[in-house]
């Protein structure tokens, strides 16, 4: 993984020193709170409904023993002992006080990590699928190119207030996207040209919030050397022309939206033009440079087929099933990538605490070279685990509440922290999770439903992504009660479209039960292999709709 050099260090260094001396003009009220604003939004720092939230980096979801262990250190000293995984590979603190957080920092910073540009109207942390680099139908490593983009974004002068905050996602696989990147501001897809070459197809104007928009495609094919200079377009056009007037109508989906898609291509290759071939052209050397940072560990020659490994399967049907759905093929004969699931009943999804960081760092340490991803669901991944392994790393995750076996199933579901922390959420999100969770608490059963993608967000803001779930829920406000919307159809990969809302919302003690109609209703109307997602766009929203709302 990418490791700093001296200017890195420094620069990470002298920005923890700038921010205490702030904080401290802060606290001693010679700063006003608008001057402290964005100082602290561009350091990661919320003021949330309890308590301060700090976010910090994990770029491109990569992060080491070390680091982790670091997490947890700074979880348990200076927080509550917990901290959450979110759907954009960071973690965030949800309890400091104001007066620890440079301390916070200066800790991140002796293990190479920081909270820079994880809030404000800049560019946030730039991601990618969480197997980059270890599965076979990619057609390049990405994360060279998210460690170009983050150097590419960090402090870029121009860039520092845009309009609004802006995300950018990198895939690399053909027939999947697992860093949604159709929902971002700008998509970067690496894909082959004509020629056989490896370049990039670009979107823009995706994003979710108050105006849910599938991004277009704004070139189908650029050439690797372009990628800054053509990204510098497209931030350029959206500083110039995106709104300042209104925030919730200053995204760039909104301005692509507006121009038309073909109309704001145009004005990005006109911008293009004029920069194309200047200092952001980047070379082959600087490629092969940064590719130097992501080379394979020290892996062994082993066979294809461990006999070992496929008798465990054999004899024992929850190993086989755990294997089925939490470990993913290698592109290394031998070896797989696990994902360590955060998913726990009763608990927060995405929510690890000190000791549980500190036990998938001790995983990782022992079973896939000290490496591990955060994944846009908030699940970790160890990627370089040897299969002969798999059965013990299964046994230590399983004691450690690790292996639940229900990736990709319903109660996998992706919940941001809602009314319980957020000071913008409208509904606690947190509750309605473990209320679903205990309604599908029957492994057969969620076996059966098969592949569900649930979403859940306390607000419009969408930290849940619960328009792009199969099955999304919205925390609404109805005159000073919590309620929640449900949408259907919704899906974030490369398929993806947006959910469309059934109908009025529901009250908290209602969704259970609704949640429960809406699967009975696609287990009565599937065909052999259909997904949920299959159905539903088969069938289409009316026989959800109808026994949603029956009797209710």
């Amino acid at each position: 993984m990418y490791v700093y050099d001296n200017y890195d260090q420094k620069i990470v260094d002298d920005r923890v020193e700038q921010f205490r001396d702030q904080t401290k003009r802060f606290l001693a009220g010679k700063l006003e709170e608008a001057e402290f604003l964005p100082l602290r939004l561009q350091n990661g720092l919320y003021k949330q409904r309890h308590a301060p939230m700090l976010r910090i980096a994990i770029p491109y979801g990569m992060i080491s023993s070390r680091q982790m262990r670091m997490i947890a250190h700074i979880a348990r000293t200076y927080d509550k002992g917990y901290g959450h995984f979110t759907t954009r590979q960071n973690i965030q603190l949800n309890w400091p006080s104001l007066e620890t957080v440079p301390d916070i920092l200066a800790d991140l910073a002796s293990v190479q990590m920081h909270a820079i540009q994880t809030s404000g109207n800049c560019i946030r942390n730039i991601t990618t699928d969480q197997f980059a680099g270890v599965v076979e139908d990619e057609i390049e490593d990405p994360r060279p190119y998210c460690e170009l983009l983050r150097q590419w974004s960090t402090f870029h002068p121009e860039f520092a207030y845009l309009p609004r905050k802006f995300k950018i996602a990198v895939n690399a696989v053909e027939k999947a996207d697992r860093a949604a990147t159709q929902v971002h501001d700008i998509g970067v897809n690496l894909v082959h040209g004509d020629k056989g070459e490896v370049g990039f197809r670009i979107i823009a104007g995706g994003g979710l919030g108050r105006t849910p928009v599938i991004g277009s495609v704004i070139r189908d094919f650029l050439p690797k050397a372009h990628l800054l200079s053509y990204l510098d377009a497209i931030l350029r056009v959206y500083n110039r022309y995106g709104r300042r007037d209104n925030k919730y109508k200053a995204r760039i989906k909104i301005l692509v939206r507006a121009l038309t898609p073909e109309k704001f291509a145009e004005m990005v290759e006109a911008e293009w033009a004029m920069i194309k071939d200047g200092p952001t052209t980047v070379t082959e050397e600087e490629i092969a440079r940064l590719q130097g940072f992501f080379t394979e560990p020290d892996y062994q020659d082993l066979p294809t087929v461990i006999d070992a490994f496929q008798s465990r399967k054999s004899e024992n049907k929850v190993f086989s099933n755990w294997v089925l759905r939490n470990v993913t093929p290698h592109k290394k004969p031998g070896y797989a990538a696990v994902t360590l699931t955060l998913k726990t009943t009763g608990v927060a999804p995405g929510d690890a605490t000190d000791l549980q960081m500190e036990q998938m760092a001790d995983l990782a340490d022992r079973f896939s070279f000290g490496e591990l991803r955060v994944s846009h669901c908030q699940n970790i991944i160890l990627a370089d685990v040897k299969q002969s392994d798999l059965y013990d790393l299964w046994q230590e995750a399983k004691s450690k509440g690790f292996a639940t076996p229900n990736l990709g199933l319903l109660t996998d579901m992706i919940c941001c922290p809602g009314g319980d922390f957020c000071s913008l959420a409208n509904a606690k999100s947190i509750p309605i999770a473990q209320k679903i969770q205990q309604r599908f608490d029957d492994l057969d059963y969620l076996y059966d439903i098969g592949n569900l993608d649930l979403n859940i967000s306390g607000c419009m803001n969408a930290c849940g992504h619960h328009h792009v779930g199969n099955i999304g829920i919205l925390g609404v406000d109805k005159k000073g009660a919590e309620f929640y919307q449900v949408s259907l159809g919704g899906a974030s990969g490369v398929d993806a479209s947006i959910g469309n809302i059934i109908g009025p919302s529901f009250a908290e003690d209602q969704i259970g039960d609704v949640v429960v109609k809406i699967v009975e209703t696609y287990v009565n109307n599937r065909i052999e292999g259909e997904h949920f997602i299959d159905t539903y766009r088969r069938i289409g929203i009316e026989p959800f709709k109808t026994e949603a709302y029956a009797n209710a």
